[in-house]
């Protein structure tokens, strides 16, 4: 067993350094056979993913794990730190605590160069609260770190319309901003569904030991057709018609939808769009005034009628 985890180590060594070695290469550095080292990459791949696109095109890890060459979590190391006192000492190869020493200090240095950096990033971020209040809790570092290493978070939260705080398990997925706000993506164990909280309504974050699997969770499946940040239950429609002083402004907003664009004559432009939001879109389509006008569907336009209606007899 030491044996096969020196080889392991020595094969990340060897593909980090030799990105595209082959089979036999390693083969010929560990003094094994072919075999041994195709059982081994399956192995490896589980924890670290390798790629091999083909006949003669050799070994690399995918992603940026040459970065971190370890990348154990808790758990795998404290069970690669408990290592020497479960092996007879007499049957230990001759500079194995030499590469021990490497591997503990390598994943000490990694995890503690991680988590400055993240702390000094959510130092620079603020939210909620203008940042000279910073009259909020910053929960952002355990809400990454939960992110990285994919640890569930035991947290309390706020749900505003309900006036109601809950303690609640999130498996988080995504920090997502929106607004001067982040909001986070996961999974609540409470309601045993994707949901999406705003930061700052938390009251308290903590990490745990559990960790979780995404799956087949994709981001842009769940945000599809999604304005901003709330999602509607139904698809709608829009055309509207942008006057030319403000057409190239909307040009260069950078929109979370792929709305489509027809430039007319006159200088204005036609914008379609579909969202699943109405509420959230009429918002942001009543900050340009007269000069944007909704055309379709029929239904807003006689909704914003009324509701003019209503303003030019409060104005009076």
């Amino acid at each position: 067993m030491v044996e096969k985890i020196i080889r392991i180590l020595n094969i990340i060594n060897a593909i980090q350094s030799n990105p595209g070695i082959s089979a036999a290469d390693l083969a010929f550095k560990c003094d094994v056979d072919v075999r041994t080292i195709y059982r081994d990459l399956r192995l490896l791949d589980t924890i670290a993913p390798i790629t091999n696109t083909g006949k003669g095109t050799g070994y690399r890890f995918m992603g940026k794990f040459f970065m971190y060459p370890l990348n154990f979590s808790e758990q795998e190391a404290l069970v690669f730190s408990l290592l020497p006192s479960m092996v007879d000492e007499d049957k230990l190869p001759p500079g194995f605590h030499t590469a021990y020493d490497k591997v503990m200090s390598t994943h000490h240095k990694e995890k503690s160069k991680q988590n400055s950096i993240i702390e000094d990033i959510t130092n620079i971020i603020q939210m909620g609260t203008p940042a000279y209040r910073k009259e909020s809790p910053n929960f952002l570092q355990p809400i990454i770190q939960a992110i990285l290493e994919q640890r569930t978070i035991e947290t309390v939260y706020h749900t505003q319309y309900r006036n109601e705080t809950t303690e609640r398990k999130i498996d988080p997925y995504y920090l997502v901003p929106r607004d001067q706000r982040f909001y986070l993506i996961g999974y609540c164990h409470t309601k045993q569904d994707i949901r999406t909280f705003r930061i700052s309504r938390f009251h308290k974050v903590e990490g745990t030991a559990q960790s979780f699997d995404k799956s087949d969770f994709n981001i842009k499946k769940y945000l599809k057709n999604t304005w901003s940040i709330e999602q509607g239950e139904q698809n709608i429609t829009f055309r509207v018609r942008f006057r030319a002083e403000v057409a190239r402004y909307i040009k260069e907003e950078e929109l979370f939808v792929h709305p489509r664009m027809k430039d007319c004559k006159d200088g204005s432009m036609i914008f379609e769009v579909t969202v699943n939001n109405e509420k959230e879109f009429i918002r942001w389509i009543l900050q340009y005034g007269p000069a944007a006008e909704i055309l379709e569907p029929a239904s807003v336009r006689e909704t914003l009628k009324a509701q003019l209606a209503l303003w030019t007899e409060m104005y009076k």
